[in-house]
């Protein structure tokens, strides 16, 4: 059992890990769903402007510097995204739109779409794009070579075959040839340039410039898609930040003042927006797609690539979104679900336990019992059979003829009347057992003096006492006020307590019986008391005297026949007249069983209720 037990502590344990860890690839997923669907959304708004450019795989080669202004314009004024609802339309995220003349033999120029009086005019180099454009401008040899502006110049010694023919129509890698300068933010786009001569991928190119609004990403755009994902009906159910990881991180947007400064650390889970560098992101792919989900991944994962990422230094500076739910980590919800599997468990399997303990218990209890029963009949039988071979052997002297004087005749017919009582003494008391236990006794609760019933415990053991030459000692109390019982149950509890008194005192054939009144909480009572001078009874042995079929050890070592009823009638006989049973002893000294009644006098209302207390059981 203890095995059994083990055995499937182990296999609850191993199904609560196995529940944790599918409660947490459910929350990741959720939680990643919805990180990678703002991050979509970002990207919708991203798109959308290069979209409108219409900067086609031929990076610009049949388009003029006044068809990208008709174009900005255009989207500058296209219909609300109300009448449009797939189409994202936010003009305010552009800053400016520019266009990088490289200009490789003479001094590079900047020019600037103005979509108000629809021209393009000559603009100084803003300061925040001067590392832009220089950067810009050292990789406009070529097409091939544009294509490849986001790396650092140890990682771009590819040969521009990786990236395009080298003759032939100018095409470009599946990024369209869009490429992202964070630190600006600006979105930049190779586009030929228009001297007249046949274009391919080696041919020089000039560059258009997107500069994207920073306050508008930070007040609008990015505060709408953390409510529209990360939302709840009472606010954000989780901190939202998307910060810069330079050596010193810029928090772009946060939703709570600090978050994404100090508690970045215990965000929930991260993602890098712009995605993996270009080189992994087919490893990080088939790694991810290779295994099912697990804890590490969705705490830190990749968006798709977008566009590649101008890096200016060997460890990039990516925008990373950061959340972390509100209500508490979610770290702790998955410990939690953990907890409370683990506690539904131990409580089942710890009920299991109780439970087969319980059987057990009650399995050896059962067995005790049936022993007990066997013991009973066996005493039963032993008991009834010596009064009856007494009354046998008799009656066959009589009809043998070898009893024939008078005085003789006498003397057979008081031994006869002598066992054929005590023969119903055994049957009497094993009947009482047995409507005590089918719950069918009835007393007829009245007052009761006590002289009465020790005049008549007297009379219906006057033959016993002489036989075995004991000695009764009285003390009763004078004065005593009448007890509330039932006379047939008094004097039978009383008479087998001197039974058993008479029965287990070998040496010493004094019984004393006593008689006083003292007082309770419950009101006066009087104790009737029987002492005996036996071989008493051992202390951890007093509290199972009372149970049905139980005998001592010593009892039955000293061969006291007996069917181990008495006492238990006399609980019940006690209890159920409203009184108890008390019992002092000590091993070798004799014992005193003490039966308390309540007086009459000081309790008139208890006949009453005694009486309605019994009604009440027969009703039952």
């Amino acid at each position: 059992m203890v095995v059994l037990l083990a055995v499937l502590a182990f296999l609850q344990y191993r199904w609560t890990n196995e529940a944790t860890a599918a409660s947490e690839m459910r929350i990741g997923a959720e939680l990643e769903s919805f990180m990678m669907k703002w991050h979509g959304d970002l990207y919708g708004e991203f798109s959308a402007i290069c979209t409108a450019m219409q900067v086609g795989p031929d990076s610009g080669a049949r388009d003029t510097w006044n068809d990208y202004l008709e174009r900005y314009v255009e989207w500058n004024n296209a219909l609300p995204r109300e009448t449009l609802p797939n189409v994202y339309r936010n003009p305010d995220l552009v800053e400016s739109v520019y266009i990088w003349d490289t200009n490789l033999d003479a001094k590079p120029q900047l020019f600037r779409l103005n979509e108000d009086e629809k021209k393009i005019e000559l603009a100084e180099v803003p300061q925040n794009l001067q590392t832009l454009l220089a950067r810009l401008r050292a990789h406009s040899t070529s097409l091939s070579t544009s294509l490849r502006v986001w790396q650092l110049s140890s990682q771009g010694e590819r040969t521009s075959s990786e990236v395009a023919p080298v003759s032939g129509s100018p095409v470009v890698t599946t990024n369209g040839g869009w490429q992202f300068d964070e630190d600006v933010p600006a979105i930049v786009h190779p586009i030929f340039q228009r001297d007249g001569r046949s274009l391919n991928s080696q041919s020089p190119v000039d560059w258009m410039v997107i500069v994207l609004d920073l306050n508008a990403l930070r007040k609008r755009i990015l505060p709408d898609l953390a409510t529209r994902y990360f939302g709840g009906l009472e606010g954000l159910d989780y901190k939202v930040a998307v910060i810069a990881k330079k050596p010193q991180p810029e928090v772009i947007y946060s939703s709570d003042p600090g978050f994404g400064t100090a508690d970045v650390d215990r965000a929930d889970a991260s993602l890098n927006i712009f995605g993996p560098p270009e080189d992994t992101q087919d490893h990080i792919h088939q790694a991810r797609n290779a295994r099912s989900l697990r804890s590490v991944e969705w705490h830190n994962f990749y968006g798709s690539a977008w566009f590649p990422v101008i890096e200016y230094e060997s460890h990039p500076s990516p925008w990373i979104l950061e959340i972390q739910r509100r209500a508490g980590p979610l770290q702790d919800v998955i410990n939690g679900v953990r907890q409370k599997n683990l506690a539904v468990s131990a409580f089942l399997l710890l009920l299991l336990a109780l439970t087969m303990a319980l059987l057990t218990m009650a399995g050896i209890r059962a067995q005790k019992f049936n022993r007990l029963q066997m013991d009973f009949v066996a005493s039963v039988s032993h008991e009834l059979r010596t009064p009856l071979t007494a009354i046998f052997s008799a009656a066959e002297n009589i009809k043998d003829g070898v009893i024939y004087d008078k005085s003789d005749l006498a003397d057979y017919g008081s031994i006869v009347m002598g066992q054929s009582r005590q023969l119903m003494e055994y049957v009497d008391r094993i009947l009482l057992f047995a409507s005590i236990r089918s719950g069918k006794d009835r007393y007829n609760i009245r007052p009761l003096h006590i002289a009465e019933i020790l005049q008549r415990v007297r009379k219906n053991l006057a033959s016993l006492i002489i036989q075995e030459s004991c000695i009764i000692e009285e003390v009763v109390t004078p004065g005593l006020p009448c007890v509330l019982g039932d006379l047939f149950a008094v004097c039978g509890c009383l008479e087998n307590l001197m039974t058993n008194a008479i029965k287990y005192s070998s040496v010493d054939r004094r019984i004393r019986i006593a008689a006083r009144l003292q007082s309770t909480e419950n009101g006066q009572e009087v104790a009737i008391s029987i002492q005996d001078r036996g071989i008493g009874i051992h202390s951890s042995e007093l509290k199972r005297i009372f149970e049905p079929f139980y005998r001592s050890p010593e009892a039955t070592l000293a061969q006291i026949h007996g069917t181990g009823l008495g006492l238990s009638v006399c609980k019940h006989l006690a209890e159920a007249m409203g009184g108890r049973l008390s019992v002092k002893s000590e091993v070798g000294a004799g014992s005193v069983f003490t039966l308390h009644l309540l007086a009459a006098d000081s309790q008139p209302s208890e006949l009453t209720a005694i009486s309605t207390t019994k009604r009440q059981g027969d009703g039952e």
